[in-house]
Formats: C-alpha cells, sequence, structure tokens
C-alpha cells in the first residue's frame, strides 16, 4: 500500500465519519431538545455511556491492538489466515457474549459507580432502568470492531467508518419518535414510564445492533467467509494474550479515569443547582458528553482515518523488521495528522461560542457558553492527543502493549488528580468544574505524548523529530494568522448583527472560511510540504476519475 493509496483510502475513512460526525451532532441536538440538560439528561447520558466505557474496557482497546497486527501475520499461514481468524472470532465472539450477560445483570451497581452518591433513589432507579436496555449495547459494539478489524487487516477500510452512519440514522430517528409520543423539554425523574424509557434507550441500542450487522454484507464482498471453530491451541495465542492482557490493564486504568469525571461532572450538576448558579454556565455530564463530541470529530476525521491505514502497513513493516518504514510512517502520521488538528484547535478557540450556538439551536445561552469553554479548554490538546494515539499504534504495530500501558498510569493520574482538584477548588463556582476538568484532560495528553515520543525514540533510534517539530512550528504560525483573522470577522459580524443565533451562523460560516484561506496560504508561504502531500493524491484521483467519466460518456 503506497502513501498516494493511504491517503485515497483515508479520504474514504474521512468521508464516513464526517458524515456520521454530522448525523451525530444532528442526534445530539435532537437529544437535547427530547430531554434537556438536568437531572434527566444526566442520568441518561451515564446510562448510555456505560456500555460503551464497558465495551472500551473489556473488548474495545483490546480488539483494536491485537486483533490487526495478528491477522496480517496469520494471512502468511497457506490458506490466507482463514482458520485462524474464525478461532479468533469465535473465541471473542463467545467472550462478549458473556461478557454482555454479565454486566446487564450488574446494572445497579454500574449505575451507582458511575454516578455521585449525591443521586436520589429515584435517579439510581432510572438510571438503571436506561442501563437494561443500553448495555446489550456492548456486545453489538465488540462484535463491530471484530468484523470491522477483519475488514482493516484486509486493505478493505471504508465499511468500518461508514458503518456508524447507519447508527446515527436509527439513533435519530428513534429520538423523533420519543419526541412525538413524549414532546421536548426537561423532564422531571418521576415522570418517566416504562414505555418512555424504552424508547429513549432501546432506540438508542437498536443503531448499535445495525452499525454491526451493516458489516456482514461487506465482509462477503470482500470474500471473507466465516465458520465456528473452537479452540487456539497452536495458533499463537500466547502472543495474542499477552498484548490483550497489557492492553487490558491500560484501558482499566483509563476507565478509572473515566469513572471520576462520571462522578466529578455530576457532582459538578448537583453543586450548582444547590447553589443556583446554573444561569452563569452550563454544568454537568451532558455539557462534557457534547464537548468530548466537538472534541472528537478533526480527531477521528484525520488522525482515526489516517491512522487506521497506516496501522496495517506499520504491522507488516514490523513484522518484516523493516524499522525505517515504520519510522518514515510515524513520521508521515505526525505532519499530515497536524495539518488538521491544528487548524481544527484554533478554530474552536477563535469562533468557539459561534459554533456550539450555531450547532446546538436547542440550548439555552448558559449552556452554550459552558459547552464552548469546555470544549475550548479540550482543544489545548488536540494536537498531542492525536499525536499520542499514532504512538500507542506504532508500540501494538510491534506487539508491545507493555509500554502503552505504561505510559498510561501517569495521564490517567494527572488527568484524574486534575479532575478531582478542579472538584474541589472550584466548589464555590461549580459552573467552572467541566471547564476544568477539559483543562485537566489536556495536561494529561501532553504528558502522555511527551512520554511516548520519548519512548519510541529510544526504541527507533529517532523519530524524525527535527522535521516534524519545524512542520508543526510552521502549521501554528499558519494557523495563529489565520485565527486572529476569524476572530475579528466575528467580532465584525457580531457589531453589524447583534448577538442572535443568525448572527453565530454567519460568523462560524465567514469566520471558518477566512481561517482556511490564510492557514492555507501561509502554509504555502512557508513551504510545508504536508499539504500537497496530503491534497495531491486526492486530488490526482479526482482528476482521474473525472477524465475516465468523460472518456466513458464520450465513448457512449
Amino acid at each position: 500500500m503506497n502513501t498516494a493509496h493511504v491517503m485515497r483510502s483515508s479520504a474514504v475513512m474521512a468521508a464516513g465519519t464526517a458524515v456520521s460526525r454530522v448525523l451525530g451532532f444532528v442526534r445530539a441536538a435532537v437529544l437535547l431538545a427530547a430531554v434537556s440538560p438536568g437531572n434527566s439528561a444526566d442520568t441518561f447520558s451515564v446510562a448510555n455511556t456505560v456500555p460503551n466505557a464497558l465495551y472500551i474496557l473489556l473488548a474495545g482497546g483490546i480488539l483494536n491492538a491485537v486483533l490487526v497486527p495478528q491477522i496480517t501475520r496469520a494471512a502468511r499461514q497457506p490458506d490466507g489466515g482463514q482458520e485462524y481468524v474464525d478461532r479468533l472470532l469465535t473465541m471473542a465472539g463467545a467472550l462478549l457474549f458473556v461478557v454482555t450477560t454479565a454486566v446487564t445483570l450488574a446494572a445497579p451497581f454500574l449505575i451507582q459507580l458511575y454516578a455521585t452518591e449525591k443521586w436520589t433513589d429515584a435517579q439510581v432507579a432510572l438510571g438503571t432502568a436506561f442501563a437494561l436496555w443500553c448495555l446489550p449495547q456492548v456486545f453489538w459494539y465488540g462484535l463491530y470492531t471484530l468484523l470491522g478489524q477483519v475488514l482493516n487487516a484486509r486493505g478493505s477500510f471504508g465499511p468500518f467508518m461508514w458503518a456508524p452512519v447507519v447508527n446515527n440514522i436509527v439513533g435519530i430517528a428513534g429520538l423523533f419518535w420519543f419526541i412525538s409520543v413524549a414532546g421536548t423539554g426537561n423532564r422531571p425523574i418521576g415522570d418517566w414510564t416504562p414505555g418512555t424509557i424504552a424508547l429513549l434507550s432501546g432506540t438508542a441500542t437498536l443503531g448499535v445492533v445495525a452499525q454491526a450487522l451493516v458489516l456482514i454484507p461487506a465482509l462477503k464482498r470482500t470474500g471473507v467467509t466465516f465458520k465456528l471453530r473452537w479452540g487456539m491451541r497452536g495458533f499463537g495465542l500466547r502472543t495474542a494474550s499477552r498484548v490483550a492482557a497489557w492492553t487490558f490493564a491500560a484501558v482499566l486504568a483509563q476507565q478509572v479515569g473515566f469513572v471520576i469525571i462520571s462522578r466529578v461532572t455530576t457532582a459538578g450538576q448537583r453543586l450548582a443547582e444547590d447553589a443556583n448558579a446554573t444561569g452563569t454556565i452550563g454544568t454537568g455530564k451532558a455539557i462534557y458528553d457534547n464537548a468530548f463530541l466537538l472534541f472528537m470529530l478533526p480527531h477521528s476525521l484525520v488522525a482515526v482515518s489516517l491512522v487506521t491505514a497506516l496501522f496495517t502497513r506499520m504491522s507488516v513493516s514490523a513484522a518484516d523488521e523493516r524499522i525505517d518504514d515504520v519510522r518514515s510512517d510515524l513520521s508521515l502520521g505526525l505532519r499530515v495528522t497536524g495539518l488538521a488538528t491544528v487548524i481544527s484547535a484554533t478554530a474552536f478557540l477563535a469562533l468557539g461560542t459561534d459554533m456550539t450556538r450555531a450547532l446546538f439551536a436547542g440550548n439555552n445561552a448558559a449552556d452554550t457558553r459552558g459547552l464552548a469553554y469546555v470544549t475550548m479548554a479540550m482543544m489545548v490538546g488536540l494536537v498531542p492527543f492525536s499525536a499520542q494515539y499514532l504512538f500507542q499504534r506504532v508500540f501494538y504495530a510491534f506487539e508491545d502493549a507493555k509500554t502503552p500501558f505504561l505510559v498510561q498510569v501517569p495521564i490517567v493520574v494527572t488527568w484524574s488528580a486534575g479532575n478531582l482538584l478542579s472538584l474541589w477548588l472550584l466548589a464555590d463556582n461549580p459552573e467552572w468544574i467541566v471547564v476544568g476538568v477539559g483543562l485537566s484532560m489536556t495536561a494529561a495528553n501532553v504528558l502522555g505524548a511527551g512520554l511516548s515520543a520519548y519512548l519510541l525514540h529510544r526504541r527507533l533510534g529517532h523519530i524524525d523529530g527535527p522535521r516534524v517539530v519545524r512542520t508543526h512550528v510552521r502549521l501554528v504560525v499558519g494557523a495563529a494568522a489565520g485565527g486572529v483573522c476569524a476572530w475579528l470577522s466575528s467580532v465584525a459580524i457580531h457589531g453589524v448583527a447583534g448577538d442572535g443565533r443568525m448572527a453565530a451562523m454567519t460568523a462560524t460560516v465567514v469566520g471558518s472560511l477566512v481561517l482556511l484561506g490564510v492557514y492555507v496560504a501561509m502554509l504555502r508561504v512557508l513551504h510545508v510540504t504536508e499539504l500537497e502531500e496530503a491534497v495531491l493524491p486526492l486530488v490526482r484521483r479526482r482528476r482521474g476519475t473525472t477524465t475516465a467519466a468523460r472518456r466513458g460518456a464520450h465513448s457512449a
């Protein structure tokens, strides 16, 4: 897979992610309209987050770390790795089923673990009811990842990134169904019925089911068949188990941080309500969740798409001990990812409040400001966050999960300590607690990326550091110039059009275009070659497709 093919594959994945994320924002906005921020929204947010957290803990990180390197190595067997894949999928699927059954039975305990002790008995009961409908998602998320990683290892990247589109479509339809039955607004805890609980949380789970099942036709199109085969003796289980165990330990440490975040943000919501401080800026876990959704958008569009394509290639290079090729892919990934993450972070720092007002029309002014400030705090750490994601995949390509675990520990310690300090230091100003959580996340991301870069430098000899740093300095200079211009354009628009939602939408569009134009112009002046490395393969592909279409039309 050459670099042009990597960029084209990344573009296909990014397109799917972009559509999914746009629909995700629509879904989040409709959810906010259906269940406005407050106790009910936080209760559903916790219940719907638990299966995601458990899936990441019990399967997600392990599957992502193990499957692609193992399958690419198994592909060298006489049968192309078919028997190995059959056995791996059979054992992993059975494990997912057992785990999902166990965690669903443990729903009451899990809700109390992720919630704050200030929740009332009625709120815990409602959260448990939501969780009983949501927790089966663990199995279907796991199946989605299993099938998707098999596709990725075979070089078919698009379906894995497009499948969440189906999830969001089903979820949005379910929310509109809920609104048609139950209406909109901030619903008191006591107003929920078994029917409305099942409708809201059941359709959320149905979306995840559809997301997994839609990959089955994609597997058949690529010629992948599946047969139940039990047992892993003689198929390299020892190596896979070792990698999985260390990955599990790293994700377990990460989940400790997520539990603390959940408890801190829900406690902040309660403190704000007790202090009657909700009129300043929005608080609570629902604000954090939507801020994280915004934060993850550029990371998912570029970093995840590019690294997913590079991971397969790096795994093959690592298996062949071609260290120079691994180093080259790492450098390419860092530089091209930075191209997008630097401008994305700048865009939100310059236009954050305009963006949240434009994207979340159902929010009141306080929730809009809270969402903007929390996302800004997170965005400062976007570049190291995406870099750390790539660093982890390099270690996994070498079937080394121990080092990422050792890096994860100080990350979680920093992250959790910052969150608890935010709750303690800002108890008198609880509306700022979630902003403190965002800043803690940034500090942890910077620490993690720095440690991983140092350890990879020692392992690989070097990681093309001077070139990567020079590129990022130029990117920051170009983005800073564009950010100032974008902010000035926003100020000018609000000076003329006022502070309404239409003015915010106009400022978002105009400011983004100004930022992009100045950024690209500055990168060309500063001779940032990564702009051509990322864009030209796609342009050539588009031109080639257009030319072929014209020739076909002419022949017809």
